[in-house]
């Protein structure tokens, strides 16, 4: 099933702009009608497709390219019996229909010289250049004899590493990997199914992260036939069932196109099938599919306001859907894509998407990257014509690739790195958070304060104790949000270091190789760090080290025992509390409620009763957050004099952006009137923030 079919009602499509329509490519199209044992001048096929995009092209380099390609790989076969010149030529007819530039080409024509034949880099870069010989380089395997069984990870690390550089090289291997993906029936289903799941975990991300579309579509349903056969063999027989009857799509295409040739918007309307995942996943969405579910309307115009104007006409001629609609040309993807995305309701009451962008949009939509030509050209006017808004400004160096790039160098072991690259591969939408002093910081979705402080700090965020999102104090497992401003707030005892808990949070493998590395070398510290980032001093107050049996007035039916207050929850009286055995025999008092008890019960840590004695008095430590005002301290101690309250300490941070942070320790001659001490405090003008600090509260 075709990426994209015209409807028949629709404008006839401009001359030279082929269509991209990967999945029709086989042999016969790169061999011709002849003889196994004659090959034919195949490379025009290449030169055909690539001056379709490229019209003053030189070829000579192509034809001396295709020439060393065939003579190395003489006399070798695939395994599907065919010439292996076949595979490279496959692989570069794919590039060449996308839009890749000659250099691209070049060097995917000789991709497995190097690997299979005699051919070395030198050879190459020689009669080539350094540009092609570094390309090829990128693409070349690294040997099992030498590697073993980190021959796979470190062949893609060398392969991120050079992409880093030069982001042609996935392009090369992108292609590769689907002509390989086409041709893997002849494979044992075992040697399938491994190559099947890299290409799930890995490769397709990369797809959709350079935004190579029409690879990414065709490699995700050739997945889906290996890993999920009956799904996939019950998803074919629907849309070749939905094909026999009438397509409510080309109906509603046509009305479009009315509207918008009596409103002077030139324009193509496109019938757009969807492929066998996109297909599967709606089905699981929606359970029914309905018949406008097979497929979204495309419509192409020539100016990026035409879209806004098409946009305009739907929404005025049609009954739109306003949750559908969402606009990614002012506001692009990472991967480069734009386009207007919304929804209309048809005449016969049917719901049809609607794709609205320019040709050039629709271009880099489908070929991502390679649809830019050679970015470092110095001539380029690939990334002039991009707005300059950050990393998407710039397609040689996207930021999740910096990221990746960084974080790699610290995964020295192959298997850390191949299971931290496919965990962060699988984060799929980023968002940008903003810092107090100006920059900005790239994340991926559902990233924390923690994912933010080693982004912002690398290893000098161990000694991060809390930080403040859009201006309130937040914990450091707090969730960021797109255009969320966070200030990260570091402990002045730079030896601090993190918590196992801070795993429970941390979504970039930056954070996490960072934090694990701390905790493999600090054993002892990280035993006693609290399970929970929250932000406050790290010191623990006078008295609340545990001693047997009770911690303050917390009792545990275990003479023996050590009893400690947890730190990331403070228990006080009459807290509902229970109670964990941990290293050392010591028992650990959490709140119920807490999501660490929670997490330890998950894993089979049996919990222990805990209660609390008879003495009510206790000792506890509270943050308020405040706007800056004059006789706020003053107000402040008066409604803690106010609850009975004794002030043990307290501490005041200088004012920051008007805002004023109070850490009081403070002593209750009843815990139960902690409650009402803190909506006391809540209630003094300016105050808009009062809770516990996170270490743990001495109660006497």
């Amino acid at each position: 099933m075709s990426a994209e079919a015209t409807n028949p009602g629709a404008p006839i499509r401009r001359r030279g702009r082929p269509r991209i329509d990967l999945r029709r490519l086989g042999r016969v199209a790169l061999l011709g009608p002849v003889s196994r044992d004659r090959l034919p001048d195949a490379i025009g096929h290449v030169a055909e497709a690539h001056r379709a995009h490229h019209p003053d092209a030189d070829l000579t380099v192509l034809r001396r390219a295709y020439v060393l390609a065939e003579t190395s790989h003489r006399g070798q076969m695939r395994k599907s019996g065919e010439p292996y010149i076949t595979h490279p030529l496959a692989v570069t007819l794919i590039l060449a229909e996308l839009g890749a530039e000659t250099t691209t080409l070049t060097a995917s024509l000789l991709h497995d010289t190097v690997e299979d034949t005699e051919v070395t880099l030198d050879q190459v870069g020689e009669q080539f250049g350094d540009e092609v010989r570094y390309l090829v380089d990128g693409v070349t395997k690294l040997e099992k004899v030498d590697y073993g069984a980190a021959a796979e990870p470190e062949t893609f690390r060398k392969m991120l590493v050079a992409t880093g550089d030069d982001v042609r090289v996935m392009s090369i291997k992108l292609a590769d990997r689907l002509h390989n993906m086409r041709t893997l029936g002849v494979m044992r289903p075992e040697k399938q199914a491994r190559i099947a799941k890299v290409t799930r975990d890995v490769l397709i991300p990369l797809a959709e992260r350079l935004g190579v579309q029409a690879l990414k579509t065709e490699l995700e349903d050739l997945v889906f036939a290996i890993l999920h056969p009956e799904e996939y063999a019950h998803t074919h027989a629907v849309i070749s069932a939905a094909t026999r009857g009438a397509d409510p799509l080309t109906a509603i295409a046509g009305n479009v196109a009315s509207v918008l040739r009596e409103a002077g918007i030139p324009a193509e309307v496109l019938v757009r099938p969807r492929h066998f995942v996109s297909v599967h996943r709606v089905g699981i969405k929606r359970g029914e599919l309905r018949g406008t579910d097979f497929g979204r309307l495309l419509v192409l115009v020539g100016e990026d306001a035409d879209c806004y104007g098409v946009l305009g006409e739907l929404h005025t001629c049609f009954t739109p859907v306003i949750s559908e609609f969402k606009d990614f040309i002012a506001a692009p993807k990472f991967n480069l894509y734009q386009s207007l995305h919304t929804a209309v309701v048809g005449p016969e009451g049917e719901v049809a998407e609607v794709l609205i962008r320019t040709h050039r949009m629709h271009k880099v939509a489908e070929a991502g990257v390679i649809a830019l030509g050679n970015p470092y050209a110095a001539d380029s006017g690939a990334q002039s014509a991009e707005p300059a808004d950050g990393e998407r400004a710039d397609p040689t160096r996207p930021g999740w690739l910096s990221r990746l790039l960084e974080w790699q160098q610290s995964a020295t072991d192959p298997d850390t790195f191949w299971t931290t690259l496919r965990a962060d591969l699988a984060q799929d939408r980023e968002i940008t958070v903003f810092r107090t002093d100006g920059g900005t910081l790239g994340l991926p979705a559902g990233a924390s304060c923690v994912d933010a402080a080693y982004a912002q700090y690398g290893d000098a965020a161990h000694s991060c104790i809390g930080a403040r999102v859009n201006g309130r104090l937040a914990t450091l497992g707090t969730a960021l949000g797109d255009g969320d401003t966070v200030q990260l707030l570091l402990a002045e005892d730079a030896a601090s270091g993190p918590s196992p808990g801070w795993l429970d949070h941390a979504r970039t493998p930056t954070a996490r190789i960072a934090i694990t590395g701390w905790l493999d070398a600090h054993p002892q510290d990280a035993e006693a760090a609290p399970a929970d980032p929250r932000p406050g001093p790290q010191p623990a107050p006078p008295g609340s080290t545990g001693s047997a049996g009770r911690a303050a007035s917390a009792l545990v039916d275990r003479p023996d025992a050590t009893v400690r207050l947890a730190g990331c929850c403070t228990p006080v009286p009459p807290d509902d509390v229970t109670g964990f055995t941990v290293r050392g025999g010591a028992v650990a008092v959490h709140r119920l409620t807490c999501p660490a008890a929670a997490r330890m019960e998950a894993v089979g840590r049996v919990p222990v009763a805990v209660s609390w004695g008879e003495a009510s008095e206790c000792r506890v430590t509270l943050v308020a957050e405040s706007f800056g005002r004059p006789r706020l301290l003053a107000d402040l101690t008066e409604a803690i004099a106010g609850a009975d309250a004794a002030i043990v300490s307290a501490t005041v941070e200088p004012p920051s952006e008007q805002r004023v942070r109070h850490t009081y320790t403070l002593q209750l001659p009843d815990a139960a009137g902690l409650p009402a001490l803190m909506r006391a405090m809540r209630d003094v003008p300016g105050v808009y923030d009062v809770s516990r600090a996170q270490h743990p509260a001495a109660v006497l």
